[in-house]
């Protein structure tokens, strides 16, 4: 819009550049508004808005960048859109443990390729999603305060006696004549409008009635619970302020619960399944799961908390039986029930040491999977663990590594020392496995030192299995009562700004002939009728149809 040279009103108030209506009497400011019969420009009753300066400075620029309309609903559609991508596979801190460098690709393809590449895999969390709900904040302040203000600035000093052409240019218009003195005449139709709740001022012949003003203010609330919203969860982006994290918690042990001070253990697992009595037939002979809980105890640290080197001290303070849906919960921090995996898997081994020269057996060691010692004795030999692989695998170029920290098959590299051997010791391999120890050839490995010493586990009875382990989902949201919180305010704008509607009408009599002008923000045609039916209550029977100036489609 641009800004006019002369903005000083036929009435004599000076108006602010690029104001469309002036702010004492109504009377169009616009010079190619002066002769025009078309209903006027409502919004903000004419009053200017900073996003209509004709000479914007660079920070008007940007102020004239979020406050526009367009703007904030392609941010929206671009937002919306994105969030929908991020919807298509499942997003990367959805998983407990994977490489999503190649899980994507492995099971989608070069969709899934680029997928993960474009960052699609991380959406919510990625910078350029969290820039565009600030920019969608940034427009919802600035919309809001671009139009907020000049509305508060129109409302508050409205005049009661306005021109003429503002009151004949309303979408609802009455002009006839007043029988007997004006203030008479005013005074029994302002009685008429206080009975419909209308709030009524007079002045020397003119009137202003209003009511519902408050719906008004309907979208700028819904604007403010949107922000708090917006706000909220962008809180959730910060440290401390929520956490969705997955332990796995073997039975019978104790773990961490992960950016907290909690501790959660895992007193019993129990899983049932269904019979084949119970399955559909296109199921029957397959292991599903009918029922897996969890009996968790949830612990506090109250000392030794961060020292490494001592035992931690810990208070229990909830224990719950972990269900699907029914999680444990304590001062907001909730544990679900994930899922689980009772696959057999080697917790320890006890094997022996055997001479196959002299006959003569030494041990058995204890060689835990996850942690082993570093060093074991056996008689007059001795084992120092320099290498272990949960999962033994040889790489592109032939060297041995892990494909993942499950024990699914282990490996371990020892020197072995004592009689007979260098003093540096011999290097010896051992697969606790006898599927791996063929597999990867550790006779082979060990060459003529494997074809004297042997180590073994003699029986099943030297072998310990990890117990069934449960997953568990961590969660606590510090922003979601602020997310509620917004919601709320939101609706209630939402509420207001839609069953309500803002109503005025204005009226003068001049030497004896009435012009009346009414408006309201919606409903035009509960407008009309509730005007009619004010003027048939003082005996002028009038069609609400009548009223509309011929120029209003709604």
């Amino acid at each position: 819009m641009s800004a006019f040279e002369n903005t000083k009103c036929q009435c004599g108030h000076q108006n602010p550049v690029g104001t469309v209506l002036c702010e004492n009497c109504g009377y169009p400011q616009e010079p190619s508004e002066e002769n025009s019969d078309e209903p006027l420009e409502m919004r903000y009753d004419g009053i200017a808005r900073r996003s209509q300066k004709s000479n914007p400075s660079p920070i008007d620029r940007v102020w004239n960048f979020f406050s526009s309309v367009k703007v904030a609903v392609r941010l929206i559609i671009i937002t919306l859109i994105a969030a929908m991508i991020g919807t298509i596979f499942t997003q990367e801190n959805a998983f407990i443990s994977f490489d999503p460098s190649t899980y994507y690709e492995d099971r989608y393809g070069w969709i899934g390729k680029w997928y993960y590449k474009l960052g699609f895999s991380n959406t919510y969390e990625s910078w350029w999603f969290i820039g565009l709900l600030v920019m969608i904040g940034t427009s919802l302040v600035i919309c809001s305060l671009d139009r907020v203000l000049p509305l508060y600035r129109a409302l508050k000093k409205q005049q009661i006696r306005k021109h003429e052409q503002f009151l004949t240019r309303q979408k609802t218009v009455y002009v006839g004549e007043a029988a007997g003195e004006p203030e008479a005449w005013t005074e029994k139709f302002a009685a008429q409008l206080k009975r419909k709740h209308y709030r009524v001022t007079q002045d020397n012949g003119a009137l202003l009635a209003e009511k519902y003003r408050f719906s008004r203010w309907g979208p700028y609330i819904n604007h403010i619970g949107l922000i708090v919203f917006l706000l909220a969860v962008l809180l959730r982006t910060l440290p401390g302020w929520s956490m969705d994290n997955y332990v796995t918690v073997p039975e019978g042990e104790t773990v961490k619960v992960p950016e907290t001070k909690y501790y959660i253990k895992n007193e019993k697992f129990t899983i049932n399944y269904y019979t084949d009595a119970e399955l559909p037939k296109e199921l029957q002979g397959t292991a599903r799961a009918k029922l897996y809980e969890t009996q968790a105890v949830l612990y506090t640290c109250s000392a030794d908390c961060d020292d490494p080197s001592k035992k931690p001290q810990l208070v229990e303070v909830k224990h719950h039986k972990i269900i699907v849906n029914d999680p444990l919960s304590y001062k907001g921090i909730k544990a679900y029930q994930f899922g689980f995996d009772d696959t057999p898997r080697l917790k320890a081994v006890h094997p022996v040491l055997i001479d196959h020269q002299t006959g003569k057996t030494y041990g058995p060691i204890d060689l835990n999977m996850r942690d082993p010692k570093l060093n074991f004795d056996l008689g007059p030999y001795s084992l120092e663990l320099r290498q272990s692989y949960m999962d033994f695998a040889l790489d592109a170029e032939g060297r041995p590594t892990t494909k993942s920290r499950d024990p699914n098959a282990p490996a371990f590299v020892f020197v072995l020392k004592g009689p007979e051997l260098s003093a540096q010791g011999e290097p010896y391999m051992y697969f606790p496995k006898q599927t791996d120890k063929a597999r990867f050839s550790q006779d082979v490995i060990n060459g003529k030192l494997g074809q004297r010493y042997e180590l073994k586990v003699p029986s099943m009875d030297g072998v310990e299995f990890a117990p069934v382990e449960t997953s568990l989902n961590i969660r606590y949201d510090r922003a979601m009562p602020y997310i509620w919180f917004g919601a709320g305010i939101s609706m209630f704008g939402l509420l207001i700004g839609s069953y309500w509607q803002h109503r005025r009408i204005w009226l003068r009599i001049d030497r004896g002939r009435v012009t009346l002008g009414a408006h309201t923000n919606k409903n035009n045609y509960g407008m009309r009728a509730e005007v009619a039916s004010a003027l048939r209550g003082i005996g002028i029977v009038v069609e609400p149809k009548s009223l509309d100036n011929g120029r209003n489609k709604s």
